[in-house]
C-alpha cells in the first residue's frame, strides 16, 4: 500500500483528545506532518519526527484541517426561489410556506435532473472543503417522490435522511392526520431501504410534538435513527422531545430557554446550529456561546436548501458562527469537523488521527483562524478525501 507524507504544515488541527491539553480545542500541532496510507491516516505529529514514505508533498507552510462534515442539507430538489429571497430582503417574513413551491418543481423533475443538480451541489461543497455530507429528502412528499429523492441522494452519500414529515402537502392540507399516517406507513416502507436516518420538522406550520414523535418512533421501529428540526421559528417542544427520545442530534435550536439547554446538556443530544439560515431569513442567531458554556455539544452545518438558506459553504458558516454566535474560531472549526461527525454518529471522520479516513483540507493560509478572519475569501486550496486529491 503506497504511503504519502504531507509536510510543511504550519498548523495541523487534529481534534485528537490526547493533544487537547497542549493543543487547545483543536489539538493543534505546529510544524507538523501527516502520513497517509491508502485511504487512512497512518501517522500524525511533528515534521521533525515524521517517518519515511513512498512520496512526499511539501505544503509550504499552510494550515491543514480535517475535512468538513456537513450534517444537515437538502440537496435533492428542483426549481428556484430567488424571488422569495428577494421578497424577504424587502421585508417579508419567512414562514416555511415556500417549501410547497419546491415540492411542485421537484415532483415535475426527472430523476436525471434531480441527480445532476444535487451532484453539482455536492461538487460545489467538495471544492469548499466538505468531504462528508448528509442529504435529506422532503421535497417529494409523496410515496413515489420521497423514495426516488432518497435513491438519488444515496448515489451521492451514505448519510441519507427520510424527511417525509417536512410539511403537509397541498393534497392533504385538510387532513394532516391522514398525511402522518401516510408518512409512517407506505411512505416509510418505500423510503427506508434508501435511508439511514429519519427526521421531522417540529414547528408551527409543520408538525406538532405528537406528530413528530409518531414519525420518529415509526422510523426507529424499522431501524432508522432519529434527527429533528426544532425551535427554528420560535419556542416549542421539539428540543425537549429530541432529548427525551435520545436522538443523536437536534437541528436549528434558535429559540431555547434554560430548560432546553439543560435537557441538551443532560441528554448528550448534539445541538446542530445552522447560521446560514439566520443570515438568509434575518432571524436572530442561536446563542452558541451559552450552549458551549453550559456543556452542550455543538455542531455547525450549512442547511443548504433552495428556500431558507441556499449556501453550500461551510467556511461561510464558520465565519458567521464566530461573528454572530459567540464562538471562537477554534470552536467553530471543531463544530464543522468533529462536531459534524458526532452529529452523524461517525467515528471514521472529523479528526486527523491514525486509523481515521484521510479526509483533510489544506488552507491557503497559515492558521484555521483565517476562515473567520478572511470571510468570503476562497481559502480552501486542496481537498483530500479518503487519501485521494479531489
Amino acid at each position: 500500500m503506497a504511503s504519502l507524507l504531507l509536510t510543511g504544515i504550519a498548523e495541523l488541527s487534529t481534534n485528537d483528545p490526547a493533544r487537547l491539553e497542549q493543543g487547545g480545542v483543536l489539538g493543534l500541532v505546529h510544524d507538523a506532518a501527516v502520513v497517509i496510507e491508502g485511504h487512512h491516516v497512518a501517522w500524525v505529529g511533528a515534521a521533525a519526527d515524521a517517518p519515511a514514505a513512498d512520496a512526499a508533498v511539501d505544503l509550504g507552510g499552510r494550515a491543514v484541517l480535517p475535512g468538513f462534515v456537513d450534517s444537515h442539507s437538502h440537496l435533492v430538489f428542483a426549481g428556484d426561489r430567488s424571488a422569495e429571497f428577494a421578497a424577504r430582503m424587502a421585508g417579508e417574513s419567512y414562514s416555511a410556506g415556500g417549501i410547497r413551491t419546491t415540492v411542485a418543481a421537484t415532483r415535475a423533475a426527472s430523476d436525471e435532473q434531480l441527480l445532476a443538480h444535487a451532484a453539482g451541489l455536492v461538487a460545489e461543497m467538495r471544492r469548499q472543503g466538505t468531504t462528508t455530507v448528509e442529504i435529506k429528502s422532503g421535497y417529494g412528499l409523496s410515496v413515489h417522490d420521497e423514495a426516488r429523492s432518497l435513491a438519488v441522494a444515496r448515489r451521492l452519500t451514505e448519510e441519507t435522511t427520510f424527511l417525509g414529515a417536512h410539511v403537509v402537502p397541498p393534497e392533504h392540507a385538510g387532513d394532516p392526520a391522514a398525511y402522518v399516517a401516510l408518512v409512517t406507513g407506505p411512505m416509510l416502507e418505500a423510503a427506508a431501504p434508501h435511508a439511514r436516518w429519519i427526521d421531522a420538522f417540529c414547528e408551527r406550520g409543520a408538525f406538532d410534538a405528537d406528530q413528530a414523535r409518531a414519525v420518529l418512533e415509526a422510523g426507529a421501529a424499522v431501524g432508522l435513527r432519529g434527527r429533528l428540526h426544532a425551535n427554528q421559528l420560535g419556542p416549542g417542544p421539539g428540543v425537549q422531545l429530541a432529548c427525551e427520545l435520545g436522538l443523536v442530534a437536534v437541528d436549528h435550536c434558535t429559540h431555547l430557554d434554560a430548560a432546553d439547554v439543560d435537557a441538551l446538556r443532560d441528554s448528550g443530544t448534539i445541538a446542530t446550529l445552522l447560521p446560514g439560515v439566520e443570515f438568509s431569513t434575518r432571524q436572530p442567531y442561536p446563542d452558541a456561546r451559552a450552549l458551549l458554556d453550559a456543556g452542550v455539544q455543538v455542531a455547525l452545518a450549512s442547511d443548504c436548501n433552495p428556500g431558507s438558506c441556499f449556501t453550500s459553504s461551510i467556511p461561510f458558516c464558520v465565519a458567521l458562527a464566530v461573528r454572530e454566535m459567540g464562538m471562537t474560531p477554534a470552536e467553530a472549526v471543531r463544530a464543522v469537523t468533529l462536531g459534524g461527525a458526532r452529529a452523524l454518529a461517525r467515528e471514521d471522520v472529523g479528526a486527523l488521527v491514525a486509523g481515521r479516513r484521510a479526509d483533510l483540507v489544506v488552507l491557503d493560509a497559515p492558521s484555521h483562524v483565517h476562515l473567520a478572519y478572511r470571510p468570503g475569501v476562497p481559502l480552501v486550496r486542496d481537498v483530500y478525501r479518503a487519501g485521494v486529491p479531489q
